[in-house]
């Protein structure tokens, strides 16, 4: 996902295997940042420009959800794939020394060869799954900070407002006195 709107509004990357509830979480701090980013002092973002930025951000997140269905699909085929071919390995080869036409030391290289191939495979898909959830818990985290820091700007945001409005009374009392006096 591009982020051209804002450079100042740090927005989390979604990693491999977000949940549901973290997209959407995600979707919706872009939203905000749209939100922030499109106002002026005066007004706000027109209703059209935050729905056709919003349109392309769901459709960003729900595309993204299939190609991380997609891919989990393709580690699973691989490593089935795998595991087929190293238990097809291991039984020719095995057949092979049990009609005593191949001698036992080539045959046990070709399994062990086969065996660490499909310990590798399988291995790696739990450390990559280890993986998506150590960035899951670093990703969840990222986002309380950022959702905390919304909860502090929107807290800022109210107290500017307020010293803004005692700034103008202030201002209107003194432009009374001024033109009582002059």
């Amino acid at each position: 996902m591009t982020d051209a709107h804002n450079d100042d509004f740090e927005v989390p990357q979604l990693s491999d295997n977000p949940t549901p509830a973290e997209r959407a979480e995600y979707v919706i701090m872009r939203l905000e940042q749209f939100i922030r980013d499109g106002r002026t002092l005066d007004e706000g973002m027109s209703f059209q420009k935050w729905q056709a930025m919003a349109k392309t951000e769901i459709a960003i997140a729900v595309a993204e959800a299939e190609n991380s269905q997609e891919h989990g699909e393709i580690n699973s085929r691989r490593v089935l794939l795998v595991a087929a071919a190293a238990m097809v390995t291991i039984g020719f080869w095995g057949t092979a020394v049990s009609v005593h036409n191949v001698g036992n030391m080539a045959a046990g290289i070709v399994c062990t060869i086969a065996g660490l191939v499909l310990l590798g495979v399988a291995g790696g898909w739990r450390v990559r799954k280890w993986n998506n959830r150590r960035q899951g818990r670093e990703r969840r985290k990222r986002l309380a900070r950022i959702e905390n820091l919304n909860k502090r700007i929107k807290r800022l945001e109210r107290v500017l407002e307020k010293e803004e409005e005692a700034l103008e009374k202030a201002i209107k009392k003194k432009q009374r006195q001024l033109s009582a006096t002059g």
